[in-house]
């Protein structure tokens, strides 16, 4: 189980050597330590995620209720769900 420490979780994570130095490079760019790094990575996934998941709900939810979708909407729902166009 995580432990807490100033509100955030402590999490063991394992990470290949070229993982390692590519975020260590990539920390470096952005003035960034290492952990920040990882910390502003999972959390700019998590909230692209969420959008993406709320639009593709719209999406959806429009069709559900017999709303017509746009090309560019059916596009991005086969897409989210990990389906091939016909």
């Amino acid at each position: 189980m995580p432990k807490e420490e100033n509100g955030k979780k402590q999490i063991l994570l394992r990470v290949s050597k070229e993982l390692w130095e590519d975020l260590a490079e990539w920390a470096e760019d952005d003035f960034r330590s290492i952990n920040s790094q990882i910390e502003y990575l999972l959390s700019d996934c998590v909230k692209k995620r969420k959008k993406s998941i709320t639009k593709s709900r719209k999406v959806y939810e429009d069709f559900a209720n017999g709303n017509k979708l746009s090309d560019e909407e059916y596009q991005e729902l086969l897409k989210r769900y990990g389906i091939e166009a016909p």
